[in-house]
């Protein structure tokens, strides 16, 4: 069974990304998550991983549209 929540280092794993960079990612809210644990732990739920990510590809789909490939881009 997979785990509700998760680790910042597991989000990073995920993403393919540094473990500071989804520490800003949720410090700026861009990602949403909880603090837990008298020493203020982050987690990030699962759902909560997945919607970014779709949320993502839509900005990213969006950026695409508004930004077509010139002749001197393609290779």
């Amino acid at each position: 069974m997979e785990s509700r929540f998760l680790l910042l280092s597991d989000v990073a794993a995920e993403l393919n990304v540094s473990d500071s960079q989804v520490y800003h990612m949720v410090r700026s809210g861009e990602l949403p998550a909880i603090k837990i644990g008298g020493r203020g732990q982050w987690r990030v739920e699962r759902a909560r991983l997945e919607e970014y990510i779709e949320r993502k590809y839509a900005e990213t789909a969006e950026w695409v549209r508004g930004n077509p490939l010139g002749e001197r881009d393609v290779e």
